[in-house]
């Protein structure tokens, strides 16, 4: 097994010794009710303002609000950070911090024998543990002999440090997580001012609760850099090398999607619509976009799915760049006013954060099972183009792709994110505005048609000869009266028809619109170590978030000698122009997804390859170790 972190140095100092490393793998566990999320955010923050290369990966209950110290109650965040370029999370923490039984019962078989535990010990009570099923203390029974085991009692130490502030013991020990921070910033020399400031702000409204939760800090910071149970502490360069020049900052995917829609908006002059109904985990984009009134961004939070995106379709209708947001359920909801926009053929973005399925499913965990429902998931013919952002901050670039097509071709377009990429995080290049696609747009302002006597009249269905977009008309404008609504129309005037040539010339015609959306050819990196050898004879294909562990998987791969290509889709309707070319060149395709082989199914129907599957349905995304094996199976076997 590749291990996920190594010593590539040692620097002792006057005080503790301190090594280097060149990655390191952490995961915050605990409570729900813990912090870990804000915990791992400011860690994260602090790394990434520090220089390094990173990625995350939390991890919520499904529960809104499941029992203390249950093991459906634990929350986590794992952040991997380097002095060089990465990809993933991480396979395996190096650092696990377990703050109850309940966390590390639930995280330690991920955690690789030699690995640090840091575990509160104020919490494993006999009931505590007998909650989660351990019947003597994991601490005392020498199942944890594999592991560099730090007990530390966090809460009480937190309790000590807050004496001052005159809080109860229950309100001091909610700072625990704090003290846990300060200990791990520690261990890892990382920053401490912006999180300082940070708690200042946050509690700006009650100045002792935030003083409390500096001192906090400061007391885990200190007891790191006392205690002789941490002898060692650790430091990971910035990852100069592997960003372009540039002003970066950390982001997650439904902020970079947020900001990309606001970009969107801006490139186009259009006023940004928003039509919503909250749902994990898409939630967070209404969020952030009600924020930014101030770039003409309206957000609307409807009663239901199919009101958020009758809102949309109507904003888009009176020339707005109309949006909606979803998962999976939602989109179920929303299919009858998609086929709409679709007989409307009106710019509209429907952005589907996938999360684990049927149903209610896995709400909080990742998944890409909503690929055919986004191609199919409507009745009659309704052909709709689907882009896939490949990570969080390529969230940004996959929204102003999907709303230039949506607004050149005038058609409804599927941006299929997931779970994975919406709450991960990494490092993002702010973009200078002149870098970004002019997606202005011209609306109709007259008639467009002469009629056999001369007369001028506008045809709403009179289409471009290179787009096949017809012309948008914005309500009220004088002349450009026209019929809307779900019956087809005649081609050309908009009249309601029901002739069945029409119907048929009609449906064709958008499917030519689709089939007709202008999208760059497939890159593939296809490295021939030999050249005498000629190149790969196995291709690894993927889309959406699963670029990262796929990639991380063909580097490990070529570095045990093996030959393989890679290639990664971002436009699923239509595919690009050398896509079955691609597929030929190669004796074997192998398409990992989360689903069961949706990518594939289409490959196959519309290429005729036999594109192999290699899926999970865990809600979690693959490890790069476990595609790694596999690939190099097939490149054994090819």
């Amino acid at each position: 097994m590749t291990s996920e972190v190594s010593t590539t140095d040692q620097q002792p100092t006057a005080g503790k010794e301190v090594r280097r490393l060149d990655r390191v793998i952490i995961r915050f566990a605990g409570d729900s009710g813990d912090g870990m999320q804000l915990t791992g955010d400011r860690f994260t923050s602090e790394t990434a303002s520090f220089g390094n290369d990173l990625a995350t990966l939390p991890n919520f209950p499904a529960e809104i609000r499941a029992p203390a110290g249950t093991l459906p109650g634990v929350s986590s965040f794992q952040l991997h950070f380097a002095d060089h370029d990465i990809l993933t999370p991480g396979d395996a923490p190096n650092v696990l911090v377990a703050m109850n039984p309940a966390a590390l019962r639930a995280n330690i078989a991920d955690v690789p024998r030699g690995a640090e535990v840091i575990v509160n010990t104020d919490e494993f009570t006999k009931r505590a543990m007998a909650k989660v099923g351990y019947e003597t203390s994991p601490l005392e029974d020498g199942s944890l002999d594999g592991y560099r085991v730090h007990p530390v009692p966090l809460t009480t130490l937190t309790v000590e440090a807050l004496k001052e502030y005159e809080l109860s013991r229950k309100d001091a020990g909610r700072s625990k997580n704090m003290f846990a921070l300060g200990l791990l910033s520690w261990m890892y020399h990382r920053p401490t001012e912006a999180t300082e400031r940070f708690l200042r702000a946050k509690f700006a409204g009650k100045p002792q609760l935030a003083e409390a939760n500096v001192a906090a800090f400061r007391a885990g910071w200190n007891f790191g850099e006392t205690t002789e149970d941490f002898a060692v502490s650790y430091e990971v360069a910035p990852a100069t090398a592997a960003f372009p020049p540039g002003t970066y900052r950390n982001i997650s995917g439904n902020l970079a999607l947020s900001y990309g829609l606001i970009a969107a908006s801006q490139q186009a002059d259009l006023p940004l619509f928003l039509g919503s109904y909250p749902i994990t985990p898409a939630s967070d984009v209404l969020h952030e976009l009600s924020k930014h009134k101030n770039f003409g961004v309206r957000t609307f939070q409807a009663e239901d799915e199919i009101a958020g995106i009758g809102a949309a379709l109507g904003a888009a209708f009176g020339g707005a760049l109309g949006v909606t947001t979803t998962s999976g359920p939602g989109v179920a909801l929303k299919s009858e006013t998609i086929g709409l926009a679709v007989s409307l053929e009106l710019p509209l973005l429907v952005v589907d954060i996938q999360r684990g399925g049927p149903s209610t499913g896995l709400p909080t965990k990742t998944e890409q099972a909503d690929l055919l429902q986004a191609m199919y998931g409507r009745n009659g013919e309704a052909p709709v183009p689907v882009v896939a952002p490949a990570t969080p901050a390529d969230c940004f670039t996959a929204a102003l792709d999907a709303a230039r097509i949506a607004l050149t071709y005038r058609t409804p377009v599927f941006l299929l994110s997931d779970g994975y990429l919406a709450n991960g995080s990494e490092p993002w290049r702010i973009p200078d505005r002149d870098e970004l696609p002019d997606l202005r747009v011209q609306f109709a302002t007259g008639p467009n048609h002469a009629l056999d006597d001369g007369t001028e009249v506008f045809w709403p269905y009179k289409r471009d000869p290179q787009t096949l977009a017809r012309p948008w008309a914005v309500p009220g404008t004088p002349g450009l009266e026209h019929r809307i609504g779900g019956i087809e129309k005649q081609d050309g005037t908009g009249n309601i028809s029901y002739d069945p040539a029409n119907h048929d010339f009609m449906v064709r015609t958008r499917q030519a619109k689709v089939d007709g959306v202008e999208v760059p050819d497939l890159e593939v990196d296809d490295p021939a170590t030999d050249p005498h050898d000629g190149p790969a004879r196995v291709l690894v294909l993927g889309w959406g978030s699963t670029y990262g562990p796929i990639t991380a998987a063909v580097r490990r791969v070529r570095r045990a000698g093996g030959r393989i290509a890679q290639a990664h889709l971002r436009h699923l309707n239509p595919f690009p122009g050398n896509l079955g070319e691609v597929l030929r060149r190669y004796d074997k395709v192998i398409v990992p997804e989360m689903n069961l082989g949706q990518l594939a199914t289409l490959l196959r129907a519309r290429y005729l390859v036999d594109a192999e599957s290699y899926t999970q349905v865990r809600g979690l995304p693959f490890k790069a170790e476990q595609l790694a094996n596999a690939l190099k199976e097939a490149v054994g076997n090819g």
